[in-house]
Parts: C-alpha cells; sequence; structure tokens
C-alpha cells in the first residue's frame, strides 16, 4: 500500500510503498476513504510523543471500509463504512468496565501507537469496542473528523462541564476543539 511514512523526527515525510497492514484476531483492516490533519500529528512528527516508534505513519482521524476482520470480530464485516475514536480501548480493563474507555489503561491511538491512517489502509484493534458505524448519507470528511475534535468538545463541554439543555456556553481557543 502507499502511506506517508516519516523515517526521523521533524524531517520531510515521504509518500511510499509499505506493507499492507493485517487484523489482529480481535481487530479489522480498514480502507481510509478520509483521514484529517491534526495538531497531534504536528506534535508526532516532531518527536513529542514517546509512544512513536520510526518509521512511523501519522493519522488519527480517519473513517473508511472495513476491508478484513480478524475471527474474533463479531459486529463488523467488510463492507462496513465505519470511524473510530481517537482513543480506542481494549474493552476489558477497569476504566472500561466503568464505560470509561477514553482513559483506558490499556489504550491505542492509530497514528501513535501504531501506524496510522495517513495510508490506504489501518489496522484497528478491539473492533467490537471501538469501530462506529457511519450512515451512508454522512461523508467520510465529515465521519472522519468525529472521533478527534467533536468527541473531545462534546466530553469537555457535556461531561466535565456538565452542561445541560438550554443552558449556555463560551467556548475559548482555535482549532477543531475551539
Amino acid at each position: 500500500m502507499r502511506a506517508v511514512v516519516f523515517e526521523r523526527y521533524g524531517e520531510p515525510a515521504r509518500v511510499r510503498e509499505v506493507a499492507d497492514p493485517r487484523p489482529a484476531e480481535h481487530g479489522v483492516v480498514v480502507r481510509v476513504e478520509a483521514t484529517g490533519l491534526c495538531r497531534s500529528d504536528w506534535h508526532g512528527w516532531q518527536g513529542h510523543d514517546p509512544d512513536i516508534t520510526l518509521p512511523h505513519v501519522p493519522g488519527h482521524e480517519l473513517a473508511g471500509v472495513v476491508e478484513a476482520a480478524g475471527p474474533r470480530v463479531s459486529r463488523w464485516r467488510p463492507g462496513d463504512r465505519v470511524t473510530v475514536p481517537f482513543v480506542c480501548a481494549c474493552g476489558s480493563c477497569p476504566a472500561c468496565a466503568a464505560g470509561d474507555q477514553q482513559v483506558c489503561e490499556r489504550q491505542s491511538q492509530p497514528g501513535f501507537t501504531h501506524w496510522g491512517s495517513f495510508a490506504q489502509y489501518v489496522a484497528l484493534d478491539h473492533a467490537d469496542v471501538n469501530l462506529v458505524a457511519v450512515p451512508d448519507q454522512l461523508s467520510f470528511a465529515t465521519a472522519a473528523s468525529l472521533g478527534c475534535r467533536y468527541a473531545t468538545a462534546y466530553r469537555a463541554v457535556v461531561q466535565q462541564g456538565r452542561l445541560a439543555a438550554g443552558e449556555w456556553v463560551a467556548v475559548h481557543g482555535c482549532g477543531g476543539v475551539g
């Protein structure tokens, strides 16, 4: 497959051929139809994230179509339209059991803990826990923005800020969250 790869922090990335990913027993491979570019990707490229090992394929905001599924995946099949949150959960640690997958003790993040979506295909683990269906009427580009920008903003406003329907809020900042 073709992918954007950087081999040294801060140096130019290049599009090149790399091996196709394979799904883990509990994972899938998604054919990437849309991917976003986030400031977090810049931080990874600069070497600010200790989870990244070189060479590396960045990208964590994605949407696409399931190409292959591991034998332990029960909810997803090839051809399903999906997206994924920025933080992928294991589904079995105490945080996941409490419904707090966003702070999973064994979390993974495409584009950080493993190769990401600046490629034709991306492998995603624990598919039954992490994948989110994308309706036919929603574009892949819109769906790709949901897992990082909108999920971060939603959690900040609703869960941390405890904002309720009918209340007003002022959000300061710039970028996807602001």
